[in-house]
C-alpha cells in the first residue's frame, strides 16, 4: 500500500474514528483495511451482525460482519467493544470463515466482556415486529439487533461476561426464554427452545471464552503507551438511533460520539474523524431518500454493483446529497473525507449533485427531523460534467481525468471537509492519497 509522502497532505495520525457519513455501505471495510497499515489498534464500538464489511486482498474477498477488518493485517490487534451486540454462533461461523482462509486471529482478537448478545428470540420478536408493521416495515436485516438493544437499554439483557458463566447463563436464559416466548406467542411468533438455545449457546461460548477480555483496559494501556488507534465505525450516520432519519434507523449510534461510549475511549483522546462517502450515496431498505434515481440505479446493478455484503439486497441508488453530507460533517466533527466508488461514475457525462432542498415551497439547508416531511423534499441540483474515462487504474491525484478533480473538489467545498483518500476500486492499490 502507498501512502502519501512524508510532508504530504495526508497524515494518519493516533486515534482516529472512522465513521459512514451517508446512510451506510459507504465502502469503509476498505478504507479500515487500507489505514490499517499505520494502526496498531483496531476497535469495533457498535452494531452488530447487520454489518457487513467486503474487503478484497488480492484475488480473495472477505466479508465481515462483526470482527473489525483490521484483522485481514499480520500483527494488528483488534477490539470488539462494548457497544457492539453479538451472536454468539454468528461469530463463531465467522472466526471458522477465516480460519478457512488462513486468517489467523491467535493473540489478536478480543471481545469486550461487556458486551450485550443477541439471541434466537431477539430475531424471532423483531421479524413478528416487521410483518405487523406490513407496509410500513423498516426493512431491518431481522437479525434481532433492535431487540437486543432494547433489551439493553431496559436492562434485561445478557452479557458477555454471562455467556462465559455456564451456571449463571443457565439460569438467566430460562427466565429470559420464558419471558419472551410469553410475547412471541401473543405477536404470533415461533417459541424458542430453552434446551436448544442453551446447548447452541455453550458450544459457542466455549469456542469464544479464550478472547473475551476487559477491552476497555486494553484500549487504555494503548492510549497510555501512545499507540495508534483506529476506530471502525458500522452502518452510517443517517441510520443513527438519534441522528437518523427516524424510525428507519439502527439501533445504536453510528455516529462519532458512539465510538467513545461503545468502547471506553475518552472524547479528549480522539484526534481525527474521518468521513467515508461514496461519489454518489445508496441506502438498503425502506426509508425517505430525497436523491433516489433509479436511472443510476439500474445502471449501477447491471455494472454488478450495489448489492448488500449481509443481505445481497439491491440497494436504492441515487445522486451524491452534499446537503445531507454537509450535515453528517457537522454532527461527527468530520475534518477528513475519503470518497469510494469514483469509477461507478465513468459512463455518464452528466453528474448531478443535491445543493439545497425545497420542502412546501421553500428552500431549506438541513434534513428534516420528521420522516415525513424527508419524503417530500425536492432535491435542487447542480450539474457536473463527466469524465467518461476508466479511473480504475489511476495512482494519483494528477492521474485522475480533470473532470474528476473538478467534481471532487466541489464535494469537499459544499461538505466543508478535505478529501485526503479517493478510492477508483475495491482493491488496496487502487487507493489515492492526496
Amino acid at each position: 500500500m502507498v501512502f502519501a509522502p512524508q510532508g504530504g497532505a495526508f497524515c494518519f495520525m493516533a486515534n482516529t474514528i472512522l465513521i459512514g457519513a451517508q446512510w451506510g455501505d459507504e465502502g469503509k471495510g476498505k478504507i479500515i483495511d487500507v489505514l490499517t497499515e499505520k494502526a496498531d489498534l483496531v476497535v469495533r464500538s457498535q452494531g452488530g451482525a447487520n454489518a457487513g464489511h467486503t474487503v478484497r486482498v488480492g484475488a480473495k474477498e472477505y466479508i465481515l460482519h462483526l470482527i473489525p477488518s483490521g484483522i485481514l493485517r499480520r500483527n494488528k490487534v483488534c477490539l470488539i467493544g462494548n457497544g457492539v451486540v453479538i451472536n454468539p454462533t454468528s461469530l463463531v461461523k465467522e472466526l471458522d470463515g477465516l480460519r478457512k482462509k488462513k486468517v489467523s486471529v491467535k493473540g489478536r482478537l478480543f471481545i469486550s466482556d461487556k458486551a450485550h448478545l443477541v439471541m434466537p428470540y431477539h430475531s424471532e420478536l423483531e421479524s413478528c415486529a416487521e410483518r405487523l408493521k406490513g407496509k410500513n416495515k423498516i426493512g431491518t436485516t431481522l437479525r434481532g439487533i433492535g431487540p437486543a438493544y432494547g433489551d439493553k437499554i431496559a436492562r434485561t439483557g445478557l452479557r458477555v461476561a454471562d455467556l462465559i458463566n455456564e451456571q449463571r447463563f443457565e439460569s438467566q436464559l430460562r427466565e429470559r426464554v420464558r419471558d419472551a416466548n410469553r410475547l412471541i406467542k401473543a405477536l404470533g411468533g415461533k417459541p424458542i427452545s430453552f434446551k436448544a438455545v442453551y446447548s447452541e449457546y455453550c458450544s459457542a461460548a466455549r469456542r469464544l471464552k479464550p478472547f473475551v477480555a476487559n477491552t476497555t483496559g486494553m484500549l487504555h494501556e494503548a492510549l497510555e503507551k501512545d499507540k495508534e488507534i483506529l476506530f471502525e465505525g458500522a452502518q452510517g450516520t443517517y441510520l443513527d438511533i438519534d441522528q437518523g432519519t427516524y424510525p428507519f434507523v439502527t439501533s445504536s449510534n453510528t455516529t462519532s460520539g458512539g465510538a467513545c461510549t461503545g468502547s471506553g475511549m475518552p472524547p479528549n483522546k480522539v484526534d481525527h474523524v474521518m468521513g467515508v462517502i461514496k461519489a454518489y450515496t445508496t441506502r438498503v431498505g425502506s426509508g425517505p431518500f430525497p436523491t433516489e434515481d433509479d436511472a443510476i440505479g439500474d445502471m449501477l446493478h447491471n455494472m454488478g454493483r450495489e448489492f448488500g455484503a449481509t443481505t445481497g439486497r439491491p440497494r436504492r441508488c441515487g445522486w451524491f446529497d452534499a446537503v445531507a453530507t454537509r450535515q453528517a460533517a457537522q454532527v461527527n466533527g468530520i475534518d477528513q473525507l475519503a470518497v469510494t466508488n469514483i469509477d461507478g461514475l465513468d459512463k455518464l457525462s452528466e453528474i448531478r449533485v443535491c445543493t439545497a432542498y425545497r420542502l412546501r415551497g421553500r428552500t431549506i439547508n438541513y434534513v428534516p427531523t420528521v420522516s415525513e416531511d424527508i419524503e417530500q423534499l425536492k432535491p435542487v441540483y447542480e450539474t457536473f460534467p463527466g469524465w467518461l474515462t476508466d479511473t480504475t487504474q489511476s495512482k494519483s491525484w494528477m492521474d485522475l481525468p480533470v473532470n474528476v478533480r473538478k467534481y471532487l473538489n466541489a464535494i469537499s467545498n459544499l461538505i466543508g471537509a478535505k478529501i485526503v483518500i479517493a478510492s477508483v476500486g475495491p482493491a488496496r492499490n487502487q487507493t489515492i492519497f492526496r
